[in-house]
């Protein structure tokens, strides 16, 4: 084993919070801060934001993991993809910059959470954003770490389903980050002048000299230290070497919605009688450790077009793939500069909602993805349509005490009657908008679910038979005060001293749209929590 060193702040995870907690604790340079992260530096595809395609399976970049067989998707084993290296999954994601809802706030304050009220969360996404493509002042930030910006908007494939939305009432809305999220628009993105903006990037890049900063790539965390009740550091392993580092502050640990809570109970911190099974000493009985898993649960649905010219499928072979590969070099632009799903709307499942409770997102290609995918030799759209606000749990727990086994994933997905009701309610809202008028000059026909498939068994049928995750699992560690809660309102993990999280896990519920952006605020609040304690 290595010598011990002591840092202020030692922070787990190089993610989308992680790596803003260490950028704002470091900024004091009295602050010593230790970041690990257990994969490594870059990637080289990890600049370019159609480089998701190329990382989604690759073990150098990525957890890789994989749920457990879930009775609601037929005994599939949906693959679950995690970064694994600076940045997170902020360097492989699809770059979707999706705030959220001033409701889901809110309703986390209405929780028993003081301080997560929208208009308390609202300052650290306006702190840490440069918002490029105008927007409101009250609502955008300009000076922030992330660029964010808004997607070409010329290619007139999108121009014709925000028309054909408009034709069955889903009003355009140029900035669904700003006062509302209502209505259809093109997706706001970490991409700036091409380039993805991880996190590795925007909040390490510049940092990486400070001197009070070390960041320790190809670091497992294997355990918190405890003293009692009380966090004093980690063990971590570097190419087979034992190292531990003591914290004379707080440990920070922000592995995300997987590994926060494995990490946890492989150190004795989480149901007890779960923990003796596996030879885990019990530190801490915390319940909630490794519940309330939510995620987003999305059928597929794709679309022919016959009109040429219009999608990737065409553009992306051939002669065309090199005048893509060409535009991106010159100008930053095309399908490889291009965010992931580049419309997408929020919209109501019904007459009298105060909000929308419904996603759509489209993608101007097929792709098939038998493992990793694929563009189809076929012409045409895939729109994904899910609830925003799934009531189904699920758990994450280990299954071993080796931190190098991977947790036993179980999604839960369909338990809650309600979302099965609202995926149905989402799909029929995809296709009216790609059945609309304004959409048949392009020659539209469904593939999938079909238009043979009408009633609502034969939809939720067709989901359970093929639906995917959107990647964004939540809520394993959440906030609140009832006896299920792992963190308090300040994020420190209940019952233990020096020991906060701040990731995704802490969400009580998801946010409505994609966590990346809600994961960032996360970070920067944690930050601003731990340096006001600290100067108290």
């Amino acid at each position: 084993m290595s010598s011990k060193e002591t840092f202020d702040y030692i922070v787990v995870g190089a993610g989308s919070a992680g790596a803003a907690v260490a950028h704002r604790l470091s900024a004091d340079e009295k602050n010593r801060v230790l970041l690990l992260e257990a994969g490594p530096a870059s990637h080289h595809w990890s600049r370019v934001p159609l480089g998701y395609a190329k990382l989604l399976h690759n073990p150098k970049a990525n957890w890789r993991y994989h749920s457990e067989p879930l009775a609601n998707a037929n005994g599939r084993s949906l693959y679950v993809p995690r970064g694994r290296m600076l940045g997170g999954s902020s360097s492989i994601n699809g770059t979707a910059f999706v705030r959220g809802q001033a409701q889901d706030y809110d309703s986390w304050a209405q929780l028993g959470n003081r301080g997560w009220s929208y208009q308390d969360v609202l300052p650290h996404f306006k702190q840490m954003e440069t918002y490029e493509d105008g927007g409101d002042d009250e609502f955008r930030g300009r000076e922030g770490p992330l660029r964010v910006t808004d997607p070409d908007s010329s290619d007139p494939i999108f121009a014709t389903v925000i028309k054909a939305a408009g034709q069955v009432g889903v009003r355009h809305n140029p900035d669904y980050n700003g006062a509302s999220q209502d209505g259809i628009a093109m997706s706001q993105a970490t991409i700036s002048k091409g380039r993805r903006m991880s996190t590795a990037h925007c909040y390490l890049e510049p940092i990486r000299k400070r001197p009070n900063l070390r960041i320790q790539t190809d670091a497992l965390t294997e355990a918190l230290l405890l003293d009692g009740k009380h966090c004093t550091g980690v063990r971590y392993t570097v190419g087979g070497t034992v190292h531990e580092a003591h914290a004379a502050r707080e440990v920070v640990v922000s592995g995300g919605s997987i590994n926060s809570p494995q990490l946890l109970e492989l150190s004795g911190i989480g149901q007890p009688e779960r923990l003796r099974g596996l030879g885990i000493t019990v530190n801490h009985a915390l319940p909630g450790v490794g519940e309330n898993l939510r995620d987003h649960f999305a059928p597929r649905t794709r679309w022919s077009i016959g009109a040429k010219g219009y999608t990737f499928n065409d553009r992306g072979r051939g002669f065309g793939l090199i005048a893509q590969v060409l535009k991106y070099a010159l100008f930053g632009k095309g399908m490889f500069g291009m965010v992931a799903a580049p419309l997408r709307a929020f919209v109501r499942s019904r007459e009298g909602l105060e909000a929308p409770d419904l996603l759509l997102g489209w993608v101007p290609m097929l792709y098939e993805s038998n493992p990793e995918p694929k563009i189809s030799s076929q012409s045409g759209m895939t729109c994904y349509a899910h609830p925003m606000r799934p009531e189904s749990k699920g758990s994450i727990h280990v299954t071993s005490s080796d931190p190098r086994t991977q947790p036993a994933i179980d999604f839960n997905f369909l338990s809650a009657q309600v979302d099965a009701e609202l995926t149905v309610i989402a799909v029929r809202i995809a296709r009216s908008i790609m059945t609309a008028p304004a959409l048949a000059e392009l020659q539209v026909a469904e593939l999938a679910p079909g238009a043979r498939l009408e009633t609502d068994d034969e939809i939720i049928d067709w989901v359970k038979a093929s639906a995917e995750t959107t990647y964004h699992p939540v809520g394993t560690c959440k906030m609140g005060s009832d006896e299920m809660a792992v963190v308090d309102e300040r994020l420190c993990v209940r019952g233990v001293e020096g020991l906060r999280v701040a990731d995704a896990s802490i969400m009580p519920t998801l946010t409505s749209g994609n966590t990346n952006a809600p994961s960032i605020m996360i970070g920067e609040k944690a930050a601003a929590m731990i340096l006001e304690d600290a100067s108290a």
